[in-house]
Formats: structure tokens, sequence, C-alpha cells
């Protein structure tokens, strides 16, 4: 008969003496399987003991964690959380200074586990280290491991970044702004004071006074730390009161900082790792929304400062004609240049202007097209003033409506997404990237808007083609606007629209009914197929980031598919590993015998867990749990849309149920469509005999025609 459900037969270790193989009974105290476990060694005091794991991060066991404890566990007898920190706050107090390096060292590891911190965060030992750090006696390993025991028990929220003091501040903002500063403690102040920005407004303004951004920059020529210098300086921008982003922007400038992360960071030595990948997303929907104010901004029909621009852009466009004398004969004038400019408010162009989005940043791409790119500004304007076919395109009302397109698609005014990497290296080539990506847009859209052959009937229909085109040549990620200009060339409208026919007609090939007939002959072996390749994609597994307040700690794990398909093995990794992870280093697994359902979205208890999270739609899209007995859960976010269908596919897979992501029903009729295709190539191939002579006396008994089209 199997154990009990309640049963777990883990072997238990102590220095120095045999194992020993347990039964462990999930119903009983724990206290009373460690007092039973010490009485097997003879060990007195067993209120001064507790157990841990013996593999990865050993944690401590507890009565809310013992429910992970699987058969076959190993753990170990440890000295009691409130004893090792006892312990660790007298060593770190001592006099011997080599005792001193080994109790923070040991301090470091154990910081991570929450049962052990919250022991010595109430014995104040949080407190004892900050002194440690104000007193500046502190260097080299020994700080090091300071800092990074202090970062790891602020890290479990037990205690509030307002209570640090303006002192132990200062001392980590001056490690920062020394030129010779060890690479791992400039790492872990960096973090303290993101974490300290990011967790406290009034520390915010204290970390604001003390670091400035220009001392920040100078680190960026350092591969080690570059990702936490950005972070900080992404942090103090998101952070910064309305007022204050402009002009730190302005001074982010002036630094030059877009030059040095292009130089240093895109086109750097070093592949791109996904966490200064995020930090450069952030910084570029931090840089975007910029131009919110002036994105939600109307235009005052009745300031005279704001309607001198459009003077101006009527000036630039039809400067060699002179001024006509008489307000009435001007007025006149005026009103036919606002109609060949393409305003669709002839006499006060000022209105075109008032809806917003995108309201004012409309007015200044078009400005700064018409100063910096005045050739170009000119030519669209004459060419399609002078036309009297009915196909001119309209600049100012396409110029309006290219500006909200642009503003939605780079989602202008909306806070960064946790996970997301979606940066684009061209926004990091120019001072002035998103006027100039304005210029070629509207550029294209003129284009395009020859190439349809449009009027103004088919205003809408070019704007959706123009989308098009933007959003898939930066699916491409141009490296720079000579690239996207390339890439945009390539997709003109003949070729936009190849591309639906051809997405249209893989769509329409399987409604036809020899098709559905194929369709459902082969679907079972496809479904097969997929599901095959799916556990086999488990089988090699997959590594996942430990979400956190803290994103520079890069914590990871990694989970993946016995090969007999019968457990998961799972574990904490150190760094991202670079190819498959042995099972051995996977020190915890699931019996898939024991999981109970797959979980998904808002449905999943990290997600309702972190309220933070709660509002972001994307780390909800790529949320996922295992359920599993005894009502535990193994909980997942997935570092992308592909490896999050690959997961809940092979997982649903694996419990015989069906397979339901968006990537399974494209792949579904990518490999369904392939196979028809070869089968019916096979059938055009066969060389069909010649048919033997007609008998008249004898009609066909029956008359079948295949017309496959």
């Amino acid at each position: 008969m199997p154990p009990p459900a309640d049963i777990v037969k883990v072997a238990i270790e102590w220095p120095g003496a045999n194992a020993q193989l347990i039964e462990m009974d999930q119903k009983r105290p724990l206290s009373s399987i460690v007092r039973e476990v010490c009485d097997g060694w003879s060990l007195s005091g067993s209120e001064q003991f507790a157990l841990r794991y013996a593999d990865g991060p050993q944690l401590y066991i507890t009565e809310q964690s013992r429910g992970d404890i699987k058969n076959g566990t190993i753990l170990r007898l440890a000295i009691s959380p409130a004893r090792a920190a006892r312990q660790l706050l007298e060593r770190i107090q001592s006099h011997s200074i080599d005792a001193r390096l080994e109790a923070l060292k040991e301090l470091a590891k154990l910081s991570a586990d929450p049962t052990f911190a919250a022991e010595y965060i109430n014995m104040e030992g949080i407190g004892t280290l900050a002194r440690l750090v104000e007193s500046g006696t502190h260097f080299g390993e020994m700080l090091a491991f300071t800092l990074t025991a202090f970062l790891e028990l602020m890290d479990h929220g037990i205690v509030s970044w307002d209570l640090i003091s303006i002192s132990f501040i200062k001392q980590i903002a001056g490690y920062v702004n020394q030129p010779m500063v060890d690479v791992s403690i400039l790492q872990r102040s960096l973090a303290i004071l993101e974490s300290m920005v990011l967790n406290s407004h009034s520390l915010y303004h204290r970390v604001a006074q003390e670091i400035t951004v220009g001392q920040l920059i100078g680190h960026l020529s350092n591969q080690e730390i570059q990702t936490y210098a950005i972070a900080l300086i992404n942090a103090l921008f998101l952070k910064a009161p309305e007022d204050r982003r402009q002009e730190m922007a302005s001074t982010l400038a002036q630094k030059h900082l877009r030059s040095i992360i292009l130089n240093h960071v895109i086109r750097g030595n070093r592949p791109i790792k996904a966490e200064m990948a995020h930090q450069l997303y952030v910084l570029q929907v931090l840089t975007f929304n910029l131009l919110e104010e002036r994105m939600m901004t109307k235009m005052d029909p009745n300031d005279q400062a704001q309607r001198d621009i459009i003077f101006e852009l009527r000036r630039i466009a039809f400067d060699g004609e002179s001024d006509p004398t008489g307000t009435e004969k001007r007025k006149a004038t005026y009103t036919k240049d606002y109609k060949m400019l393409g305003f669709t408010n002839h006499v006060n162009p000022a209105m075109d202007f008032t809806q917003t989005p995108p309201g004012m940043l409309a007015l200044d791409n078009m400005l700064y097209l018409a100063k910096v790119h005045q050739d170009t500004y000119i030519r669209i304007v004459l060419e399609n003033s002078s036309r009297e076919d009915k196909h001119e395109c309209p600049f100012g009302r396409c110029a309006i409506e290219l500006t909200r397109t642009l503003c939605e698609i780079l989602q202008v005014g909306e806070l960064p997404n946790e996970g997301c990497n979606d940066y684009h290296p061209m926004f990091f080539t120019h001072d002035r990237a998103w006027e100039e990506f304005f210029c070629v847009c509207i550029q294209l859209l003129n284009k395009t808007w020859k190439e349809m052959r449009a009027t103004s009937e088919d205003f809408n229909k070019v704007m959706q083609v123009v989308r098009e085109q933007i959003t898939r040549a930066l699916a491409m990620k141009p490296s720079s606007i000579d690239q996207l200009k390339n890439k945009l060339r390539g997709l003109n409208y003949s070729e936009i629209l190849r591309l639906r026919q051809s997405e249209r007609m893989s769509q329409d090939d399987l409604h036809s009914p020899p098709i559905i007939e194929l369709r459902e002959r082969i679907l079972p072996e496809i479904l097969e197929l997929i599901k095959q390749q799916r556990l086999n994609r488990l089988c090699e597994g997959s590594c996942f980031r430990k979400l956190g307040n803290r994103r520079r700690q890069e914590k990871f794990w990694f989970c993946r598919l016995s090969l007999n398909h019968k457990v998961l093995h799972y574990g904490d990794l150190d760094e991202s590993p670079q190819g498959e992870v042995p099972f051995e280093l996977l020190s915890d697994k699931i019996p898939v015998s024991d999981i109970k359902s797959v979980l998904t979205g808002k449905d999943c208890p990290h997600m309702k867990e972190k309220s933070a999270l709660k509002q972001n739609k994307e780390v909800l899209e790529l949320a996922f749990s295992v359920l599993y007995d005894p009502d535990e859960t193994l909980n997942f976010v997935a570092p992308n849309k592909y490896e999050y269908c690959i997961w809940t596919d092979g997982l649903c897979a694996l419990l015989g149920r069906e397979m339901g992501s968006d990537l399974t029903r494209s792949d579904l009729d990518t490999l369904i469509s392939m196979e028809m295709k070869l089968r019916l190539l096979d059938l055009e191939n066969i060389t069909i005999p010649e048919a033997p002579p007609p008998v008249p006396k004898e009609p066909s008994s029956y008359n079948f025609t295949y017309n496959y089209s």
C-alpha cells in the first residue's frame, strides 16, 4: 500500500553522524519531530534546534512551509533561527577581525531566509549593521558582506525604509561618489539607494540631494555596474515630482546619457541581458512619458504665441508669396493657405489642436519637421496643395492623426511594465528621436497615400495601413533611424497587401470542404506532435526570475520535467544559466501525479498577493501556477509570452487536458497547412495511368470530380 498522504520519507543529516532516515508525519508538531531527531543523536535542548533544507538556499522549515517537503528530501538539523541570530549578532561585534568577517559572511547568506531574518531583525540586528556602515571603519570584503546582509534583510519588508538615518544615506552615497571603490561594494550601494528611492518618498529627496546624475553616468563605462547605475537613474526619474522631470531630462541630455548608453551598453562588447534590457525599456518609457504633458494640452485659440506657430508653418510653406495688403484679402489668403496645409478648420486651424491626445504635441512635431527638415516639409505641402484630382494628402490632418497613432503605439503616458524588455535601440541613436521618428513616419504616410491613390474618404484606411507598416517595422528592431527607413521602404502598400493576402489565404484555405476533411483526418497526429514538442521543451526546462522588491538582486530559479514525465524538478540558482541545468542541482520536486490543476492570470495566488502586480497587465498575462497536493502551489512568471504558452500547454498536456494557448492554435494551423500542402504536392506528382478504352454499352457507375482551388 502507498504511504498515507501526510507521511513523507526524508533523510536528516548532522555533522559527524550517520543520517537518520525517518517517516515525517506532517500532522505532528514540528517541535515534536525535532525533539525525536535530537534524541536519536543524544542531543539535549531540542528547543535550540531546527530543521533546514540541506540543498539549495537551505531555508529553515517552519509550520507554514513544511508542506513543501517531498519524499526523498534531504534535511539538516541546525541551530534554531533565534539561536543563530543571537550568535551571529555577538560574533559581529567581536574584537577579532577574522571572527567578524566570518560572521558577516554567514549573515549575508542567512539573511535571505525569511524565518532567520525575522529573528535577527527582532534583535535590532539591522541597527547594528547600519552602525557598522556609519562608522566608516569597514572596507573590502567585510563591507561588501555587511551591505549584502543589510539589503537582504530590508528586502523582506519587515522594517520600513523610512527609519534609515541620514548619516547612513550619506555613507552609502559616499561609496557611489568615490572614484576608486570595489565593484561589489558599488553594486550593493547602488542597489540600496535604488530601494530607498522606490520604497520611500522622503528618502527620495534625501538621496537626490546626495547623488548627482553626473556621478551615476560616470559609472556606465564599467560593465559590472552599468545595470545598477541605470536602475538608480530610472528610480530617481520615476519618483521625481513632475516639475523636476523635465529639468532632470535636460541634465541627462547635457551629460550625454543617451550617447554613453549607446556606445557603452547597446553597442558594447557584451550581449545585453534581460535585466539590462528591462532598464533600457524603462528609460525609454520614462523619456517618452515626458511628452505626455504636451500630448494632453489643448491649444488655446486665443493664445497669440500658440497661433504664431501656425503662422510660422504657413510662412515656411508659402514664403515666396508676399502678404497681401488689407485685412479681408489677408484673411481670404490665410484661409486658402490653411486649406492647402491640410487643416480641417480652414478659418481657424487652432481648433484642430483642441482634441487630446495628441493636443499640442502634434503642432510641436509639425514645427520640428518644418524647421529641421524644411525641404521635406515644403515638398509634402506643395505637391499635395497643387493637385486638383481629389487625391491630395491633407498634411495637417495627417500629422495630427499620425501623432495620436505614434503615441498609442509607443504607449506614451503609461507606466513601465514589470518584466517587459521591449526597448528599441534606434531611440538611443538620436537626441531628438521622437521627432525624427515622426518625420520618417509622416513621409511614409504621404508615400502610402499616393500608392493607395487615396482620397479624403479613404483617410481611415490609409491610417490603418500606416499603423501596420510602423508596427511591423518596429517589430524588426531597427538599430537606427536609417535602418527604420529601409525597413519601411520594404513595407510599401503592395507588400502590406501581399502579407495580408497571404495571411488571409492561409485562413481561407482551411475552410474549403476538402481541406476541412483532410484537416480532421490529420488533426490527431498533429496535436500529438505539438504535445510531444511541448513536453520535450519542459524536459529541457526553463529559467524563471523571482519577482521581488529589488530587481537588482537577479534571483533565478529553474524548473524542468523529468525524462519519464513523472516528476517536476525545480530549484534556486545564483545566476541565469547557459543551457540545461542538471537534475542534481534542482533540490525540489513535485510528482506529476500530485498536480491537481494549472491556474493562470488573476487566478494565481501570487497575483492576488502582490497588489502592485495586480494592475500590471503584462505580468498578469505571464503568470501561471501549478496547484498540487496538499493544496500547495508552485508559482511562475514566464519571461515572455512564448515561454508562457510552452509551459501552460505542456502542463495541460501532462495532465491530459486540452492545450488552448494562442501559440498552440498558431502552431496547429501552421503544421496542418504544411502537412496538407505536402500531401497535395504528393498527389500532384502522381503519374495517372491512361484510362482504358471506353465501353459504350457499359456506362460509368459513378462520376467523381475532385476540384481543389
